[in-house]
């Protein structure tokens, strides 16, 4: 005859491997698995924001694909990093410089060829590049410069294909800028249309809309159910582990110009973050404003120097907490296999460390890393199931994480 404390074991390991892979409890908002979200597509591996980018980061297993948006002269949205096209194509080699202006980005004043003062048509004469020089150029050239309507295509297109939903993640880049050319929320307005043709109006759609401004989510909180996400900037963290804040990335520039105090510091407070509930679904931290950093003087990425990248992780700011009893989600940003992460040298432990707080999403050049990082993520849902039986006989109950 079986004890007690081995029969309550062997029926959780039964449950266990019975149970469906969405019993799974994660530290996320609902439990489930944190999202994996293609940062410019595969863009550790091809050029950013392509559509070859993005379907190699739909075959590395995203569950979302980022294409950030800026609008052609004839009003087209097509995906670049920034309104610039100057580092992520040979425009230059196709178009002289009298085609460059001066305009102000974010108050900036910037001299570049601008997706603003080219067709569609001249747009599509152009090839990406790989705008780090640490990555493979061997694909510079090669792929042209995709609308919103083809990466919709795609998405959709590769969600049949592999029999689960790939989503799309765009930005409304420089909403403020876009509006000094194009007039009053012409940008937002086009691409609700979009989304809405392609997907419904519905919160349930498997789109999020991202921007670091605010009055422009306010304005598309009014226009679309679609899910909206505060994104949130600094220039970089201090010694102390502090955040810095300098122009332009202290605060929204809408908020700047405007004459507005709050900085981006301010919109993660618990003040803030209930602001951003009463017209988004998320927020998307920089991810130091997630953990609590120290300077101990250890090497830990073991380039043989004490650098800020070194200081020790030592847990959860609060931000994640106080977002998710507010019912928001949190996506943070940005994870690359290439480049160091705040106290680790290992980027797929990086990953892991973030979700094991709970995150809900994190945006990543390597989506094969962030597909791994999910996968060792411990399930605690899944152990105390295990577990549970040994627990009440013992007279104890087991807490889940999420708790």
């Amino acid at each position: 005859m079986k004890t007690p404390i081995l029969g309550a074991l062997a029926i959780g390991i039964l449950a266990l491997a019975q149970a469906p892979a969405s019993a799974a409890n994660y530290n996320t908002l609902d439990g489930s698995a944190p999202l994996v979200i293609a940062h410019r597509g595969a863009s550790g591996y091809l050029p950013e924001h392509t559509l070859e980018a993005y379907a190699k980061a739909i075959q590395l297993g995203a569950n979302f694909i980022e294409p950030d948006l800026v609008m052609t002269k004839d009003g087209v949205l097509i995906a670049r990093h920034e309104p610039m096209l100057d580092g992520t194509t040979d425009v230059a080699t196709k178009f002289g410089v009298d085609r460059k202006s001066t305009r102000l980005v974010d108050g900036v004043s910037t001299t570049a060829y601008f997706a603003s003062d080219f067709t569609l048509a001249e747009i599509k004469t152009l090839r990406a590049v790989q705008p780090r020089a640490n990555r493979d150029q061997s694909f510079n050239g090669q792929f042209s410069i995709p609308t919103l309507d083809e990466i919709i295509t795609l998405a959709k297109a590769q969600s049949l294909a592999t029999g689960r939903t790939v989503g799309i993640y765009p930005e409304v880049k420089h909403g403020t800028f876009h509006d000094s050319l194009f007039g009053n929320k012409t940008f937002e307005n086009k691409l609700v249309s979009t989304l809405h043709a392609a997907y419904g109006n519905s919160a349930s759609a498997p789109v999020f809309i991202q921007s670091f401004e605010v009055g422009n989510l306010k304005y598309l909180n009014g226009q679309t159910d679609i899910r909206l996400v505060q994104l949130v900037d600094a220039d970089d963290v201090n010694a102390d582990g502090s955040m810095s804040l300098v122009d332009p990335y202290r605060q929204p520039y809408d908020v700047q110009l405007a004459g507005g105090t709050t900085t981006f510091a301010d919109l993660v407070t618990p003040a803030g973050l209930a602001a951003i509930k009463t017209y988004a679904d998320g927020v998307g931290p920089w991810k130091p404003y997630l953990v609590t950093t120290v300077a101990d003087g250890v090497d830990r990425d073991g380039n043989g120097q004490i650098t800020i990248n070194d200081r020790r992780v030592d847990g959860s700011t609060g931000v994640i907490e106080a977002a998710h009893a507010l019912g928001l989600v949190v996506h943070t940003w940005t994870f690359r296999n290439d480049a160091s992460g705040y106290g680790f040298a290992d980027p797929k432990a990086e990953m892991a460390y973030y979700m094991q707080l709970g995150v809900d999403g994190v945006f990543t050049d390597f989506t094969d890393t962030g597909v791994a990082a999910v996968s060792s993520v411990p399930e605690p849902g899944t152990w105390a199931l295990m577990f549970g039986g040994i627990a009440l006989l013992a007279g104890r109950r087991l807490r889940n994480r999420a708790d």
